[in-house]
């Protein structure tokens, strides 16, 4: 069952509408067409209450005045950071706002979650669509995409992210959702444990952008192939923990296609969610910079309240030969998927 009601407006007064999507069971998750963003997904803990486990706002207007984290968004055209703000495609370069000098962060200044996406409702699918126009943020080419989010009877929220452009340019998307599977506004996920399927991930260079180097996880408080808390290893003096304050890297995902990639875990709540998902790349980012400010429900949020799990292209992947490619042809279909499976203990 989808159902709407009204959330307000954006400051240009354009109206926002909050979308609910429910199961049989009853658990439910809620999408706005601004940013096409993940306001909330309530799912059973081991008692079988319902927990909303993804952080958010109340209103529109706080959603736009605290874009900063990025709380549940779509963010593209180019989700994480690119080194300088720019890079070089089929021999010419393009020059991108840098929104995080002297790079740009998660589209720009005005990335895909600031603007009121087309909706629609299809069957059990909330769709969510925009274009891009040519130069939007420095990128070349219009590229049309949408995003597609669907809630399964078994507890599955199904987000399906498509785009064609009318010329070369660089795509990737990814849910910037924070995650405390303790409730939204349970406090510290510091007790949450994490599995990743990866072996290596990309080490970051003194600007937070990847050198271009891939690190066995081995020996490393990377080495997430067993779950282990996230305060086991958030902490500790590694000079990478040290560079992002906390986890804020990108995993090298292994295998191809829908795949499993990560296991989050409460062992206070018994929830767990299954990150499955077709990008090669999985940031993980604890939170280590979020403000202390007010979130939905009364809530307070503050660093390392929620965990973002983003899978997505690997960071600065366009300056990178290395890494796999994130450039969309002319004429090609991008196409990834990203499954949130929720489950108890």
């Amino acid at each position: 069952m989808i159902s709407a009601r009204p959330f307000g407006t954006t400051a240009e007064g354009a109206p926002v509408t909050c979308f609910r999507l429910e199961n049989r069971s009853g658990a439910w998750a809620e999408v706005l067409d601004y940013g096409a963003i993940l306001r909330a997904v309530a799912v059973p803990d081991r008692t079988g209450v319902l927990r909303d486990v993804c952080l958010g706002f109340d209103t529109a207007q706080e959603y736009q005045e605290k874009h900063q984290g990025y709380l549940g968004a779509l963010v593209g055209r180019c989700a994480n950071r690119i080194r300088g703000a720019r890079f070089t495609l089929d021999g010419r370069e393009y020059v991108l706002p840098a929104n995080e000098p002297p790079k740009q962060l998660h589209g720009g200044v005005k990335g895909f979650d600031q603007y009121v996406w087309d909706h629609s409702i299809q069957g059990d699918t909330v769709v969510f669509s925009r274009t891009s126009p040519d130069g939007e943020e420095g990128y070349p080419g219009a590229l049309a995409v949408r995003a597609s989010y669907t809630l399964t009877e078994d507890n599955a929220l199904h987000l399906v992210l498509e785009g064609e452009s009318d010329a070369d340019t660089v795509v990737n998307l990814t849910s910037h959702a924070y995650w405390n599977l303790n409730g939204h506004g349970a406090g510290g996920v510091g007790s949450h444990t994490l599995s990743v399927d990866a072996i290596a991930f990309t080490e970051l260079g003194e600007d937070n952008c990847p050198n271009g180097t891939l690190v066995s996880v081995v020996g490393t408080p990377f080495d997430l192939r067993t779950a282990r808390p996230l305060e086991a290893g958030w902490d500790e003096e590694h000079p990478q923990i040290r560079q992002g304050r906390g986890y804020d890297h990108n995993w090298a995902l292994r295998g191809t296609g829908l795949r499993r990639a990560a296991v989050l875990a409460a062992p206070e709540s018994g929830i767990t969610m299954t990150l499955s998902t077709t990008q090669p790349g999985l940031q993980v980012y604890t939170g280590n910079f979020l403000p202390e400010m007010a979130g939905k429900d009364g809530a307070r949020y503050a660093p390392r309240c929620g965990v973002a799990l983003e899978a997505q292209g690997f960071p600065d992947a366009v300056n990178q030969p290395g890494f796999p490619s994130v450039v969309l042809r002319a004429g090609e279909r991008y196409h990834q998927e990203i499954l949130f499976a929720f489950g108890r203990d």
